[in-house]
């Protein structure tokens, strides 16, 4: 009898092993399924930031882009090989000189464009309805992707180029590290003290520019916690005797044409406490003023001048 009830508690054991294996099995496949991310059907309808609907036949082989971010997602997202046109401004990465120029964001050279013969040209902010008119009258699909200020905005516009070139899983990454950069930056800052900065955008005979409340890099600002001293106003126009009035913690500026030491001879600008006493700090302006796949980049880079201690 207790040899047949060993036998049979054995035999029990050993399917409840099998049972609870099956599960386990069956529990991985869904989750790999869940986790499967689908190709892109061809033709595709895309809904631009104009609201207009754009059907796509198949994917783009022939690609002309009209702003530096949105060459720069082609980049990361590992479909540089179907760009044959980008404009003067698009200079990252190194590999983008190769690709032949249409010129200027907002004056791009139509006939240029014609002859490059793109199956869609992708456009971002500062493109000019004008042009966006003509290259549509030549029966040229034109998408333009805004990623509207925010960092929503930017993840969506990430998300539909990779849906227009069927690079769905490499832009679902692509988002997903951005968002594990930036969420590890704002928790190391997020008990810090905020001081209070100036990002300079421009400055001298052509007047002061500056990042106010409404634009993404006043955001940006925000989330290393810190406070912007011209978040009182819209857009990007500011006053000398305002900045000189309100004598921020620091000054942030491009580390690109020398324009630290201008700022520390500038009128004006040199009776600031914080170029007094050398608050004027650097850092590659792209990464903030470009709304692409570097902005995660940029707030780490922004959150370590602002708080370098935290970074040690």
């Amino acid at each position: 009898m207790n040899k047949k009830l060993t036998t049979f508690i054995l035999l029990m054991s050993m399917l409840g092993l099998l049972f609870m294996g099956g599960c386990q099995g069956a529990g991985d496949k869904d989750e790999d399924v869940s986790m499967e991310i689908e190709s892109t059907e061809f033709p595709l309808t895309i809904t631009d930031s104009y609201d207009n609907e754009v059907t796509l036949e198949e994917k783009p082989e022939r690609i002309i882009t009209v702003a530096p971010s949105i060459t720069e997602t082609i980049f990361a997202l590992g479909q540089e090989d179907y760009l044959v046109g980008r404009t003067d401004f698009c200079d990252y990465p190194n590999e983008v000189g190769q690709i032949e120029s249409i010129g200027t964001l907002q004056e791009p050279n139509i006939e240029k464009i014609v002859e490059l013969e793109p199956d869609v040209v992708v456009a971002s902010t500062h493109f000019s309805e004008d042009v966006y008119n003509k290259l549509t009258e030549l029966d040229i699909k034109v998408v333009l992707l805004n990623p509207q200020d925010s960092f929503e905005g930017v993840y969506h516009v990430i998300e539909k180029l990779g849906k227009i070139l069927d690079a769905n899983k490499e832009a679902e990454e692509l988002v997903s590290e951005m968002e594990e950069t930036i969420e590890q930056v704002t928790e190391k800052v997020q008990d810090q003290p905020n001081p209070r900065i100036y990002y300079v955008v421009g400055y001298g005979e052509h007047g002061d520019f500056t990042a106010g409340g409404d634009t993404f890099i006043n955001e940006i600002i925000e989330m290393v916690s810190a406070e912007n001293v011209a978040s009182e106003i819209e857009g990007w126009n500011y006053s000398l005797e305002r900045l000189v009035e309100q004598d921020p913690d620091m000054l942030i500026v491009s580390k690109h044409n020398n324009a630290k030491e201008g700022i520390m001879e500038a009128s004006g600008y040199k009776e600031l406490t914080a170029v007094k006493e050398e608050r004027v700090y650097e850092i590659d302006n792209n990464l903030l003023d470009r709304q692409g796949p570097r902005i995660a980049e940029g707030l780490k880079q922004l959150a370590k001048i602002v708080h370098p201690d935290v970074f040690k």
